[in-house]
């Protein structure tokens, strides 16, 4: 996807059409979204371990998605969209889900069938935030 994107950005005239100057935005794509998954995974487990209620962090990781989509790049919107669906794959779901009930199981006080969950919720949300930013810095 990272290899596509750039060719969509050389071709949109956002960065230059050099193979080099390709590279290096879709390096920075796949950077910036495995940043962003193991963001999200370290703020999901501050809430298991805290106990914050996860409907905050969604619903203002939403508002927050809706006001970027309203001033990022228009170039950079679906693949933003997008990059947060690339995270939920065969290996990141199961593993993600089982850190996050494991999590809950151990810690006094958690509930893993409603603190455990929510993990994937927020490796989804997060790449959405830092490609839409990242698409507003290399613009």
């Amino acid at each position: 996807m990272a290899a596509e994107a750039a060719d969509v950005a050389a071709n949109g005239g956002m960065i230059q059409t050099s193979d080099a100057a390709k590279d290096n935005y879709a390096n920075g794509l796949r950077l910036t979204v495995a940043l962003s998954v193991g963001f999200a995974i370290v703020l999901g487990v501050v809430r298991i371990m805290k106990g914050w209620p996860i409907h905050r962090l969604i619903i203002g990781g939403y508002l927050l998605v809706v006001a970027m989509t309203m001033v990022a790049p228009p170039s950079i919107i679906g693949i933003a969209y997008d990059s947060g669906g690339v995270t939920t794959s065969t290996i990141t779901v199961p593993l993600v889900t089982a850190l996050g009930v494991g999590l809950a199981t151990v810690i006094k006080g958690r509930n893993p069938m409603v603190d455990g969950f929510g993990l994937i919720a927020f490796a989804s949300l997060s790449p959405m935030i830092f490609v839409m930013a990242y698409g507003m810095v290399v613009a």
